[in-house]
């Protein structure tokens, strides 16, 4: 009777599930199907004409294709202070797990705080100001990995006390240096959890607005999202060409989802339960 339940339960909270996510992505796509004149009426309905790609096509092609320089801008942010997330974060999880100190409940407060306090906002920009890098790319790139330092150090803190500290001591008499033990013994271990960083952190990062909102304002370093707020008042009335630029903004990371999502329980379960 408990098994009968619980399989309802599951399976009502699948179909929950898909109408909360699938309805409205077929809506967008639907949408983003039509004409500019059946699309004005906001039905879901099968377009009579379909010109999804007419579409795509010409949402590119807007404002000098500024959603493609748009999404040149989100890569390079995204694959840069996610390279940088990942050497950063396990090289201090990893000197902070392996060498006791009594600094270490220190170092424990400073990372919860990144995760627990708020950002501040004018103090930042004050300080990107003073060392030149307000409205630069490069400015932006350390907010990013600033921001996501404390979660991923944590993350990866879990796992690295997994690995047994008999690969290091090993590794020291064979005649390895610290760098060395960490880039030829540990990060390689560390192969599950790296996959869930870089995934969580690229689509957090892909879809960041606030951060590029006020620390890189202009039209010239626009990123994705920043650029779907500007294309949301020039297409007031071409939902056609408003939703196919949704629909081209949501593609990449779905499809990162779907294909790795088995990746990020994997990861979180091996730092929960080894850590």
């Amino acid at each position: 009777m408990k098994n009968k339940q619980g399989v309802a339960i599951g399976g009502a909270a699948i179909v929950l599930t898909a109408i909360f996510f699938l309805v409205p992505f077929a809506f967008i796509l639907v949408i983003a199907s039509k004409d500019k004149v059946e699309s004005a009426l906001l039905e879901f309905s099968w377009p009579e004409n379909f010109v999804l790609f007419q579409n795509i096509q010409e949402a590119l092609a807007a404002r000098d294709y500024l959603m493609v320089i748009a999404f040149i801008n989100s890569v390079i942010l995204t694959v840069v202070s996610v390279a940088a997330l990942v050497i950063f974060s396990a090289m201090v999880a990893y000197v902070w797990q392996r060498r006791a100190s009594r600094l270490n409940g220190a170092i424990g407060m400073l990372v919860l705080a990144g995760l627990i306090v708020p950002p501040a906002i004018v103090p930042t920009i004050w300080v990107l100001q003073k060392v030149g890098l307000f409205k630069t790319m490069p400015g932006l790139i350390l907010i990013e990995i600033a921001f996501g330092l404390p979660f991923c150090i944590l993350l990866f803190r879990a796992f690295i006390a997994s690995v047994p500290r008999e690969l290091d001591e090993a590794a020291v008499v064979d005649g390895a240096g610290p760098v060395q033990i960490f880039f030829r013994v540990i990060l390689p271990v560390l192969k599950s959890v790296i996959m869930t960083v870089i995934i969580l952190q690229t689509v957090f990062i892909y879809n960041d607005f606030q951060h590029p909102l006020y620390f890189l304002p202009g039209t010239q370093n626009a990123t994705i999202q920043i650029t779907l707020l500007s294309f949301q008042s020039q297409f007031t009335t071409q939902y056609n060409l408003l939703f196919a630029t949704v629909l081209l903004v949501t593609i990449p990371p779905l499809i990162m989802f779907i294909f790795f999502n088995r990746k990020i329980v994997e990861g979180m379960a091996a730092g929960s339960v080894k850590g």
